[in-house]
């Protein structure tokens, strides 16, 4: 017989303290929204992350910049609009709907160099990528939700301004002509809204995808949104090559399918005013020889070939789940 003390069943005021009453398990009662509801978060967060909603001060200055540079010029034109006792048409103070857009492009190739790649490169980086693929995500839901959510914040910058133009031409008189005019020009801002946002997503996302550096995925796509541009305007004007060069000009081509849109073909924002002389250089003008038809497909070649070059980065990273 052992003279090993039996162990004292009168608990101690700290055993009492770490008793276990009861063992079992609870069922979640609360909503299952399943993989829709991972891609409304996903897409929510990131909406929120791109604007710096959320975050330190520091990490908000950028992005509204962005808005900033985007909105003000229109802002400043409703503002005239109200304010002025003068023809704003007749006196060339407010621009037409296309031709905005020149406003706008300093914006969006800034929001897409210095905010875009950091919505792909920092869930790599800090392991929130694992984590998301956790839930009922995969690989395809996770890079549509973050498509969404930069085609959404884009969304901000090619049609709100444009919006914003609209209701200015509107309360000054000189808007469309009866409420049918005015919803096609609605539907004109938001389709071509669209239509840019669309292949500046991809195309981003499609250069942030390829690093795990934030700064090289932002000189990626200053390469792919300035490069493409310069590249092509040297091939056709000075090498005198075919027009249809001008299909891997990212920005150009974007731009010609918002003309096109508003029925305008070969106008470049940044083109100097009709000028006299017959020689007189004019960048982008060759793009009215391309037909609608090659404008869209070259916008859609975009599109897919960002998506296909994100889907097969993504394809091919190991992680665990």
């Amino acid at each position: 017989m052992s003279d090993t003390p039996a162990p004292n069943s009168t608990p101690t005021a700290a055993g009492e303290a770490a008793q276990i009453i009861d063992r079992g398990y609870r069922s979640y009662d609360g909503p299952r929204t399943g993989l829709p509801g991972s891609i409304r978060s996903v897409v929510r967060y990131s909406v929120r992350h791109t604007l710096g909603l959320g975050r330190a001060a520091r990490h908000k200055i950028l992005p509204w910049l962005a808005v900033v540079i985007a909105l003000v010029p229109a802002v400043v034109f409703v503002g005239l609009a109200v304010v002025l006792d003068i023809d704003m048409i007749e006196d060339e103070i407010l621009p037409d709907y296309h031709e905005y857009y020149g406003f706008i492009t300093t914006a969006l190739f800034f929001y897409c160099a210095i905010i875009v790649p950091d919505i792909l490169v920092a869930d790599r980086r800090n392991g929130m990528l694992q984590l998301y693929l956790s839930t009922p995500l995969q690989r395809w839901s996770y890079l549509a939700s973050k498509a969404l959510a930069v085609a959404a914040a884009l969304a901000v910058l090619t049609m709100g301004p444009v919006l914003f133009l609209l209701i200015a031409r509107t309360i000054e008189g000189s808007g469309p002509g009866g409420l049918i005019e005015w919803i096609k020009i609605f539907v004109r801002i938001i389709a071509a809204g669209a239509a840019i946002s669309a292949a500046f997503t991809m195309a981003s996302l499609a250069a942030a995808s390829l690093t795990d550096r934030r700064l090289f995925a932002t000189i990626g796509v200053v390469v792919l949104l300035w490069g493409s541009g310069f590249a092509t305007l040297a091939l056709v004007e000075a090498a005198d090559m075919s027009a249809q060069v001008y299909a891997f000009d990212l920005g150009g081509i974007a731009d010609e399918l918002k003309n096109r849109i508003y029925g305008v073909e070969g106008l470049d924002p940044f083109r100097a005013p009709e000028s006299p002389e017959e020689d007189a250089f004019q960048p982008g003008a060759g793009r009215e020889q391309l037909s609608t038809m090659f404008v869209v497909a070259a916008n859609f070649a975009w599109v897919a070939l960002g998506s296909a070059v994100v889907w097969w980065r993504y394809r091919r990273l190991a992680l665990s789940r």
